[in-house]
């Protein structure tokens, strides 16, 4: 008997497919889109449950924000609506919707200058979300949005909350483990907690993870600029230290030039 790949998506396929609830009128989503909670989080459901098993390189972060969820959801119902199937329609609506605005332009950057494009034998990789989404996957963390109230989790004490860290285990590691042959970069603390708790159990192996690459995030700029060579030690703020991302640099670029994709 066939198994389900979707079963998410297809358990809230009935309101992805529904043109009168207004995503975007809820906060912090509908309240049918609920999955779970405890006193503080609250996971929501949104489409980013496409699995790439093929990808060479996974890029995780933290959680998909509440922007980044309503790309999600309009896009599936947007190729619902249009004839999509359901895998279609699933990957379409998250690579749509990951990494997307700003922090996309920095990531890209990023990898570009670390010699990820290369490596792939692609001109940028800008690609990853256009002509070569066959490369990449995806991934977070925490898989579905978490909100604490209507506000965006912020990654603050993922290592110290059972619940979060069962989100862990149930959506990271089951991906985790259809990906073994993949380069993970991890971006952000909670990412790499994630990361280190995989390897920890043997799903992924340590020379898979590149460590230390700051936060493509606005808010992270000075620290993208000096990573790619763009802004001077003497010309950082007091806020920013340059040793750790000197050594992260290093690091990224030696497991680069020795990855074989």
């Amino acid at each position: 008997m066939a198994t389900d790949s979707l079963p998410l998506f297809h358990r809230y396929e009935g309101i992805l497919r529904d043109p009168a609830v207004d995503f975007a009128a809820h906060q912090p989503l509908p309240d049918a889109l609920r999955m779970a909670n405890d006193a503080r989080h609250a996971v929501y459901y949104a489409p980013f449950d496409h699995l790439n098993p093929k990808a060479r390189l996974v890029l995780v972060g933290l959680s998909p924000g509440r922007a980044q969820a309503l790309v999600a959801l309009e896009t599936a119902r947007r190729e619902l609506l249009s004839g999509s199937d359901d895998v279609t329609a699933a990957a379409t609506a998250k690579h749509a919707a990951s990494w997307s605005g700003p922090i996309r332009r920095n990531l890209v950057r990023m990898l570009d200058f670390l010699g990820v494009a290369a490596r792939l034998d692609i001109a940028s990789t800008a690609e990853l979300w256009t002509t070569r989404t066959d490369l990449v996957h995806f991934s977070a963390a925490l898989r579905y949005p978490v909100f604490v109230g209507a506000k965006n989790f912020n990654g603050a004490g993922v290592e110290r909350s059972p619940f979060l860290l069962g989100q862990v285990d149930s959506y990271f590691a089951a991906e985790c483990a259809h990906l073994t042959h993949a380069m993970f970069i991890p971006l952000g603390a909670a990412a790499q907690v994630a990361c280190d708790r995989v390897v920890a159990r043997g799903l992924i192996r340590p020379e898979q993870v590149l460590v230390g690459l700051p936060h493509p995030s606005g808010a992270n700029a000075e620290r993208v600029a000096y990573f790619l060579g763009q802004k001077t030690r003497e010309a950082l703020s007091a806020q920013t230290r340059p040793e750790p991302i000197d050594l992260a640099r290093e690091s990224a670029l030696r497991l680069i030039a020795a990855w074989l994709p």
